[in-house]
């Protein structure tokens, strides 16, 4: 019968797995779909305050409720398709689309690159996973429509809603929407108007904006997940992920979508300050983030 020879470090590599195993505990309690802890200590009363919202804001969201129709909608879908691309970098794109100041937002006054990477670090403080903050990272580069050709900042930005139905009560400044002509048309202004009950959102058309150009401009050019991709296309549908307005519409589909909107939805929102981020500093790691999940450079 061979001697059994005793390990001398059998209790230093118990403690050695021991410790693993409370890492990887530790690390699947910051999963993407964990509550923030980032934003636990911030004042949330004055953000999204429109009633108060100075004249630019409200001047806007007038324009954009009264323009979005269903005719306009079904244009700039065309248009989208026979754009003229240009290809560049994720990174080229965000420092292209750094002159513009969102006017729909009462929250935050810099550059966009600095919302950019406000909301990234914010997700990458709480731990959370690397293609989460390369979302957070360019969320908002569907604004560069702005810059390529478009309406003017009422089809760009701005909380997005449903076109071809009923305007919902949910909406920012909600009266504004009296001034669009489908709000009296016999068919767009009823419940369902144009959409059947539970149809689903990928068959129902939101107010044209960055979020789905941005999605689609991505969606078949990255290896970001499918919970990537509806935060990107739904992160300004704030009726529906903040309200709960038409939920009618939605199937079990969008359930998982709006599980994956409400997790990012704080790092968009309260990351917003006036603090500024040191660009260059950062730029690296950025970049590395980008390469996991983009080519090198991309068509927009």
């Amino acid at each position: 019968m061979p001697a059994i020879v005793k390990n001398p470090n059998a209790g230093l590599e118990l403690d050695i797995i021991s410790d693993a195993v409370d890492d990887v505990n530790s690390l699947r309690g910051r999963m993407w779909d964990d509550e923030s802890e980032f934003d636990t200590a911030k004042d949330k009363t004055g953000f999204r305050d429109y009633e108060n919202a100075c004249d630019r804001v409200k001047n806007f969201y007038k324009e954009q409720h009264e323009k979005q129709t269903v005719a306009f909608n079904i244009q700039a879908r065309v248009d989208f398709k026979n754009r003229v691309k240009r290809r560049m970098s994720v990174w080229e794109a965000m420092e292209l689309l750094d002159t513009l100041i969102d006017e729909s937002d009462p929250d935050c006054q810099l550059g966009q690159i600095e919302h950019l990477l406000q909301t990234a670090e914010a997700i990458r403080r709480d731990g959370k996973p690397d293609w989460m903050q390369v979302t957070g990272l360019i969320h908002d580069l569907g604004k560069l429509m702005l810059i390529f050709g478009s309406e003017g900042q009422w089809d760009v930005v701005g909380d997005t809603f449903v076109v071809g139905c009923a305007f919902s009560d949910k909406n920012v400044l909600p009266s504004t929407f009296a001034g669009n002509s489908d709000s009296q048309d016999p068919v767009y202004s009823t419940k369902y108007g144009i959409y059947k009950p539970q149809c689903g959102l990928d068959n129902v058309m939101l107010s044209w904006g960055h979020d789905e150009w941005l999605y689609h401009v991505v969606k078949d050019q990255s290896t970001l997940p499918t919970e990537a991709l509806a935060m990107i296309r739904y992160h300004s549908f704030y009726p529906w992920h903040r309200e709960g307005a038409y939920s009618y519409l939605c199937n079990e589909k969008d359930e998982a979508a709006l599980t994956a909107v409400r997790a990012f939805n704080p790092y968009d929102l309260y990351s917003k300050g006036d603090e500024r981020c040191d660009v260059q500093t950062l730029r690296p790691y950025y970049e590395g983030l980008i390469a996991k999940f983009f080519p090198s450079t991309i068509e927009w």
